[in-house]
């Protein structure tokens, strides 16, 4: 433990060199991804007052709050590190350290999450005075906490069902495709696109045996109050269940995978 908190220690300390680089992107990139939030959510209602359970200001209180949960939840930038590492040889090092390589990944990726909770916290801080709590919602500090524990579950998801697929570098030479269309899944069936209610209703058992939903959707859904205790619980228990499948099944295709692995590079 004490290794895994230092590379994450490690991590944070280098998101955060290039201060400047760091809070510009962050800042443009969330400014975007808000306008066209805004907009959309102004086609979608019209002259319609409520929408899938959501008022106006609802509806884009979800969607600011899904974009910020995002950053805590995909750290972009990581979703192609282990396949890199396959193709340039870098996975050569890795191989002779006494500690799992998996382990150091995600706690590289856990130290991503300590600058994006600062961000996280700075930009949302504005949301209740701008939009405040609208009719039918409820963010309080126990939804708070709940939320703070779904994202730490889905951060752990998301890795988890990324991982596997970028292991598929062991036997493809680029598993580009499998990513994109992994992120564009995710990105329509776990909430970020449109909030699930706005889905049919047969779709809905399906989708809450997904694990999708419990990267994104469930968090925010956690956030804005809109669960009760055993919904919660219930919710917590699918994912964490999938993060088991995660995880055995990129236990599987490591070994695998390993056994015919041929490095070149350093």
């Amino acid at each position: 433990m004490r290794l895994f908190w230092k590379i994450a220690g490690i991590e944070a300390r280098k998101r955060m060199a290039y201060r400047t680089d760091f809070w510009l992107n962050s800042i443009v990139a969330f400014v975007t991804e808000l306008g066209v939030a805004y907009f959309l959510v102004l086609a979608m209602f019209g002259a319609s007052d409520r929408m899938g359970g959501y008022s106006r200001n609802g509806m884009l209180l979800y969607y600011v709050s899904v974009i910020l949960t995002a950053r805590l939840v995909r750290p972009a930038d990581l979703e192609w590190a282990i396949s890199d590492d396959i193709y340039q040889g870098a996975l050569n090092r890795y191989l002779l350290y006494p500690v799992s390589y998996g382990v150091m990944k995600y706690a590289t990726q856990i130290g991503a999450l300590f600058p994006a909770i600062v961000q996280v916290t700075l930009f949302g801080a504005w949301v209740p005075f701008v939009l405040g709590v609208p009719e039918g919602l409820h963010v309080t500090p126990v939804s708070a906490c709940m939320a703070a524990g779904a994202i730490l579950v889905a951060n752990l998801l998301h890795f988890l069902t990324v991982y596997p697929i970028q292991l598929v570098a062991f036997w493809a030479d680029n598993c580009w495709s499998l990513l994109v269309a992994h992120r564009l899944v995710v990105m329509v069936f776990g909430g970020l696109l449109l909030p699930l209610t706005l889905f049919p209703a047969w779709s809905q058992p399906i989708m809450n045996a997904l694990p999708f939903k419990y990267m994104f959707a469930f968090p925010v859904d956690a956030l804005l109050g809109r669960l009760t205790p055993g919904e919660y619980a219930a919710g917590l228990g699918i994912a964490l269940g999938w993060c088991a499948a995660g995880a055995v099944l990129t236990a599987l295709v490591w070994r695998r995978g390993t056994l015919q692995y041929t490095g070149v590079g350093i």
